[in-house]
């Protein structure tokens, strides 16, 4: 059979499954399985695929149409720039994230222009070690930890700081309690679950049926995780520190009145790629 025919049959069968972007979805796992530039495919139409070229894109897009998430199919995603491992044991990293990530590493690189003392930031929840090993690799100079309540996701978090040579300190526990007597950081980041639990059976198929609860539960209203940050993350914040965290649509002002409720001054809420409040960022008024 040629690639084209496939990409055709392939994309049909996902559109009666419901997937989204099926051609693309095709074509992506076209490009995995053959290695070649998704764009390289549409100079090979003509090409006939071996039998085992066949049996796994068969594979993959049979899964795909069970809506399990592409990434977790190919086994790896795209973050600012860096590829990801990614698997069922951590939440997928999300566009919007990235730009979290960058925000972090700037503040980073600022400091270290101006501060003799090594500079230090913490990715509390770091499920893949996305937003940690980019801090790494754009601030290689900046002392990275990271903590996380899941033990398969630090695997998968060490993998990836492996892969890009990264240097992080990771800490498995439940919250701070996880951090060594004495953690100090200029910079706190997070990407908590901010799902409340109602909601969690709403989402789309892809993401309530294959990503880790644990990784969106963010309680009955989808703050609990603000709320432990807010109390908390003074005492582990060096003077003059800053608080980052990402959030989900319409918890802007709640996660503004429980930061300020507990001293914080919060110096800007910054919106994402499709122009929805995503990042909050923060000062203690007092540590």
């Amino acid at each position: 059979m040629k690639i084209l025919e496939v990409i055709q049959r392939s994309a049909e069968f996902l559109t009666k499954r419901g997937v989204s972007s099926p051609r693309l979805q095709v074509e992506l796992i076209l490009a995995h399985v053959l290695v070649m530039p998704r764009m390289r495919l549409y100079l090979s139409f003509e090409q006939l695929l071996t039998e085992p070229q066949l049996a796994a894109i068969r594979s993959f897009v049979q899964r795909r149409g069970n809506h399990e998430p592409l990434q977790y199919i190919l086994g790896v995603t795209s973050f600012c720039g860096l590829d990801m491992t990614v698997n069922p044991r951590v939440l997928i990293p999300r566009p919007e994230t990235e730009l979290l990530a960058e925000r972090a590493w700037k503040y980073l690189l600022s400091l270290s222009e101006s501060s003799v003392a090594p500079v230090s930031a913490l990715d509390f929840g770091t499920g893949s070690g996305c937003i940690a090993v980019a801090m790494a690799a754009h601030a290689p100079n900046a002392q990275i930890s990271a903590l996380d309540i899941s033990d398969e996701a630090l695997s998968v978090a060490r993998e990836n700081a492996a892969r890009h040579k990264t240097q992080v300190l990771f800490y498995l526990g439940n919250g701070f309690s996880a951090l060594p007597e004495g953690a100090h950081f200029n910079l706190i980041v997070s990407n908590p679950p901010y799902i409340s639990k109602t909601e969690i059976e709403t989402l789309d198929l892809d993401v309530r049926d294959h990503e880790p609860h644990g990784a969106l539960d963010g309680g009955i209203d989808g703050l609990d995780y603000y709320r432990l940050l807010a109390g908390e993350a003074p005492r582990f914040l060096l003077p003059g520190g800053c608080l980052m965290v990402e959030f989900g649509d319409g918890q802007a002002g709640d996660i503004q009145t429980i930061l300020e409720q507990q001293n914080w001054i919060v110096e800007a809420v910054e919106a994402d790629y499709t122009q929805r409040l995503r990042i909050l960022i923060a000062r203690c008024g007092s540590v």
